[in-house]
């Protein structure tokens, strides 16, 4: 969205002119919190066993070295608004940017299911209509039956979306596909409030970046740019660099780990 819309231009509007609080009141304190301020991150809890478990246990997976029988993949989904224009842009002059009007027109939504072997250099971009359990399902079994027919099992590594269950499978599937194609699935899920471990997102920010940095109207002209990305890359075989391990996360992330050993001074206090 255009920062014009998104900014705090228009903030005061229909609350009485700037300087007045939200009630309408001019009481408004001088240490009122500026929405404008404020971040939104993934703050990760304080000494928690669970989510240090699935920390480590994805951390783990990525330590595997590669095995093209059991391949480690990392699977996400983002979302892209397509975006017309109203007015037609300035033709592109030389050493000048772009110039777009301000006012554009929103022509819906695509989902897109991203998936990446990390140590192959390998990445697929699915573009669907809508994310539903069904279009996750159909997304699963491209990726074991088209993409990877010959592997033996693959480690998914992925976040912890309601849809992102072996009960999507058996709503898409009869009974007998849905087993089949679960046993070829090993699921290694992130901890709630940490899909930065999941190394689809690194890929997800690339193509942004590279490829969707702009306005895109039209759902195939989506289609067709990204797979013209994902070729490229995948001819360069591009791959993640990750650095984040085990070791490093005990010694860097300590404040999320429980600390056992006073527990245990605990219990044994408890137990005398």
């Amino acid at each position: 969205m255009d920062h014009g819309i998104a900014g705090g231009s228009d903030r005061a509007s229909g609350f009485g002119g700037e300087g007045f609080a939200r009630d309408g009141s001019t009481s408004a304190k001088k240490n009122d919190i500026d929405l404008e301020q404020v971040k939104i991150w993934c703050i990760p809890p304080k000494a928690n066993a669970d989510y240090v478990w699935h920390m480590e246990d994805v951390l783990q997976t990525y330590q595997l070295p590669y095995n093209p029988r059991i391949p480690v993949v990392c699977m996400d989904e983002a979302s892209k608004q397509l975006i017309g224009e109203v007015q037609e842009p300035l033709s592109v002059q030389p050493g000048k940017p772009k110039c777009e009007d301000y006012e554009y027109e929103r022509k819906g939504v695509c989902n897109e299911f991203v998936c990446c072997e990390p140590l192959r250099g390998w990445r697929h971009v699915k573009v669907t209509d809508r994310r539903t359990k069904r279009d996750w399902a159909e997304c699963i079994r491209e990726l074991l039956e088209v993409h990877f027919p010959k592997a033996q099992r693959i480690r998914l590594v992925l976040d912890n979306l309601n849809t992102h269950t072996g009960a999507s499978l058996y709503e898409a599937f009869s009974p007998q596909r849905a087993r089949q194609l679960l046993d070829r699935l090993e699921f290694h899920h992130t901890p709630k409030h940490a899909s930065w471990l999941n190394m689809a997102e690194i890929e997800i920010g690339i193509m942004n970046r590279q490829c969707l940095n702009r306005r895109i109207d039209d759902g195939e002209l989506l289609r067709r740019e990204i797979a013209a990305w994902e070729d490229r890359r995948n001819q360069a075989a591009a791959n993640i660099h990750w650095t984040f391990t085990i070791a490093v996360a005990r010694n860097k992330l300590k404040k999320i780990y429980p600390d056992w050993q006073n527990a245990k001074k605990t219990n044994d206090r408890h137990v005398e």
